[in-house]
């Protein structure tokens, strides 16, 4: 009777210790709505402070890049302006040069108009005819040393203005790339103050979530 009682009684021990095991294991295996909330919580957390790194790298890289943007468009403002003051005193030179070059065609024509009268009131190898021909012949030679300065100073003057409307073209270029630029920077800006969000409210639902609520 007694051996009988305690084999009853062993069996009877072994099929708890089977569930015990078995409920063990079950919980292990399967974790509760609670201890999932907190799993998922720790790996939204993972991702916004992955996000937020990401953002505020991409908002640094747009913040150098603003300036390295600013660089440059100054640089090429200063050009530019430089540019600009080249092909006003080009202008001026040019004018400078036009107006010698008149007054040499005029010194010239004069002369011509003198060696004719003179040839015909003194002769063609007077005294007052040699003179008239040397004048003539410096006037020639002042008109076209003016006229190569006006060539020059065309010259000048264009390269000048292409280098001045090249500027020109990299400020609109550089005033493009800032406003992309800045507009980036700002974008990265909003996603990193969402990914803040995100990331407090990650913690605090972690925070409820440990609590057991």
């Amino acid at each position: 009777m007694n051996a009988e009682l305690l084999r009853r009684r062993g069996v009877f021990a072994v099929v708890f210790a089977g569930l015990l095991a078995g409920s063990v294991y079950a919980q292990s295996q399967d974790p509760t709505p609670q201890q999932q909330d907190i799993q998922n919580d720790k790996k939204d957390m993972r991702k916004d402070k992955s996000d937020l790194a990401k953002d505020r790298a991409d908002r640094n890289a747009d913040q150098r890049d603003i300036n390295h943007d600013k660089r440059d468009l100054s640089k090429d403002r200063a050009d530019r302006n430089a540019d600009q003051r080249d092909i006003n005193h080009d202008r001026t030179d040019l004018n400078k040069d036009r107006a010698d070059r008149n007054k040499d065609q005029r010194d010239i024509n004069h002369d011509k108009a003198q060696l004719v009268r003179d040839d015909k009131k003194y002769g063609d190898n007077s005294a007052q005819a040699q003179a008239d021909r040397k004048d003539l012949h410096a006037d020639r030679v002042d008109r076209n040393k003016d006229q190569r300065d006006i060539h020059h100073a065309r010259t000048d003057l264009n390269k000048d203005r292409a280098d001045r409307n090249a500027d020109q073209r990299d400020i609109n270029h550089d005033k493009k790339d800032l406003s992309k630029d800045r507009k980036d920077r700002n974008q990265d800006q909003k996603d990193i103050n969402k990914d803040k969000k995100d990331l407090h409210k990650d913690r605090k639902d972690l925070r409820h979530d440990k609590r057991g609520h």
